[in-house]
């Protein structure tokens, strides 16, 4: 555009053709403003803008939201005799309806002459952005077209309200459907939470493109059922129709990285480098998470180090990494190198930092690095760095000072920050602050009882049996159980997890015999063997 404009602003005298180019470039090239700031330099010289002006002008007004600019600019339409022009009142009705303004948009709609499917579809999408689908479905009925954009514009109005009976209903009245109708229901269903539907919806649909594969996937990553993603991924690659993009690997990374999949990540990390996804950005920087949070830190440093384009993310989960491995100095050298390449860390660049100030015992270095947060960036503190902080403190044995700390924040500290003193406490054998965290949990989560057997372990490491059994009671009256830990373990391609004594696997005899050979191993070769059961 820098070019353009040398050329351009060389003509003596440009016509309505020449700014219309110019005002298309500045459009495609996203530079907004810079469209409204050339129409105003076009009408001062005298050009008179023609029917090809107007849409650009006016969608530039929308997309900026300058909505007073996007008004002067209807007037001059109306002036010049284009008001009854459809693709300037369509682009009017796609103005006033992205700045909420329903009524201004059904004026210009009811001004047009000929309204096609395309005005019709872009004044229903206007009442549903403004938050009206009475009126949006209203003028759907009285639509006297109705192509599929339009059916499936209306289908997203009911499954963004919530509303999924009704987008069933519309649904299933289409007189015709493509995968993209079919793919807006199952996402619906999806975004919803109804993931029982939305595997009946995928199972019957008689087409799928990668949309649906994703929808699929991206339902059960956000309800939290991972096994079900690396399940899912596998059935796509085994039917061989559809082949995973990069929307699929990043999501698929991420649940190998909360199950800890090592082996199956590692073979997606092949997959992505021999299908030419080795330099996108969102699955490298996916895969270094992957790497980290399952504990191959050597593996995520590698990636980091050989990506061609480092963005802030890739910083902040390979700063994180390491720091939470307990890699702190190469965490805080990393974030040196990072500042000296120009990336602005942000909040969550710090929430590493801080944490490998934590693991190195740095309580100086940790809150000067807090209060550089603050003067350098000007980031607010967040709970989740006064956490950090409170944790430094804690661990380095600080305990009076860690709760001073959590008096003077000018926030109210939540159950996480009360419980990572209540863990120092264990740590340190602080009794007296230990019960004073227990007190101000108990306020927060009441039916917590974690928060109990954390402080019984404290009394018992110290043989305050009484205390022990008080807890116990007290533990029973909150009417709750505490949650048994879950471990996780891949075996054979496949996730298996597992509980405390846990004899739910059909191979437990076999498990539990191998267990057994290995105490009695260790225990000939002169180790000791103790198994501690605490029943909560």
């Amino acid at each position: 555009m820098g070019y353009a404009h040398h050329v351009f602003d060389r003509i003596l005298d440009p016509n309505v053709a020449l700014w219309n180019a110019m005002l298309r470039g500045c459009s495609q090239n996203e530079l907004n403003r810079e469209v409204v700031l050339l129409f105003r330099r076009m009408r001062s010289v005298g050009v008179m803008p023609n029917c090809f002006t107007f849409p650009v002008v006016l969608k530039s007004c929308g997309k900026i939201n300058a909505l007073t600019e996007g008004r002067e600019v209807h007037c001059f339409v109306i002036k010049s005799g284009f008001k009854e022009n459809p693709f300037v009142g369509t682009t009017l009705i796609e103005m006033y309806s992205s700045g909420g303004e329903a009524g201004p948009a059904y004026k210009a709609f009811g001004e047009m002459i000929e309204r096609n499917v395309v005005a019709w579809t872009l004044m229903v999408n206007g009442y549903l952005l403004c938050g009206d689908i009475v009126s949006a479905r209203r003028l759907f009925d009285l639509a006297p077209e109705r192509d599929i954009v339009l059916w499936n514009t209306m289908i997203s109005g009911y499954i963004e309200n919530g509303d999924m009976v009704a987008a069933r209903r519309l649904f299933d009245a289409m007189p015709s459907r493509d995968v993209m109708s079919w793919n807006t229901m199952l996402n619906g269903y999806a975004n919803n939470g109804d993931l029982d539907a939305c595997e009946v919806m995928f199972d019957e649909m008689p087409e799928r493109n990668i949309f649906s594969w994703n929808g699929l996937i991206g339902g059960y990553a956000r309800s939290g059922n991972f096994l079900q993603v690396l399940a899912t991924f596998k059935r796509m690659l085994i039917e061989g129709t559809v082949s995973p993009n990069d929307a699929t690997l990043v999501t698929v990374l991420s649940a190998c990285a909360r199950l800890g999949a090592l082996d199956l990540g590692k073979w997606v990390h092949v997959y992505a480098e021999g299908h030419g996804y080795g330099g996108n950005t969102y699955v490298v920087n996916a895969l270094i998470d992957m790497y980290a949070k399952c504990g191959t830190v050597k593996n995520a440093l590698n990636v980091f180090i050989n990506m061609c384009a480092k963005d802030l993310i890739s910083w902040n989960t390979i700063i994180n990494g390491l720091a939470i491995h307990g890699c702190g100095a190469d965490a805080l050298s990393l974030f040196q190198q990072m500042k000296c390449a120009g990336v602005k860390p942000d909040g969550i660049t710090f929430i590493g930092v801080l944490c490998a100030c934590t693991h190195m015992g740095m309580v100086a270095d940790g809150f000067s690095y807090f209060q550089s947060m603050i003067d350098d960036y000007s980031l607010v503190p967040q709970k989740e760095h006064y956490g950090c902080m409170v944790d430094l403190l804690a661990r380095a044995g600080l305990l009076v000072q860690a709760v001073e700390f959590v008096d003077s924040m000018p926030i109210k500290a939540d159950a996480v920050i009360w419980a990572t003193l209540l863990g120092a406490c264990r740590l340190h054998k602080n009794v007296d602050l230990a019960e004073l965290a227990l007190h101000r949990l108990s306020e927060l989560e009441p039916g917590n009882p974690a928060n109990y057997v954390m402080l019984s372990n404290i009394y018992g490491d110290i043989g305050k049996w009484k205390d022990v059994a008080r807890l116990k009671a007290a533990m029973k009256d909150t009417g709750r159980r505490k949650l048994p830990g879950c471990s996780l373990i891949e075996v054979n391609d496949d996730i298996v997890e597992f509980y405390s004594l846990d004899e739910r696997h059909p191979d437990s005899d076999e498990i539990y015999e191998a267990l057994d050979g290995l105490i009695k191993l260790s225990r000939s070769s002169g180790h000791s063997s103790e198994l501690t059961v605490f029943e909560q």
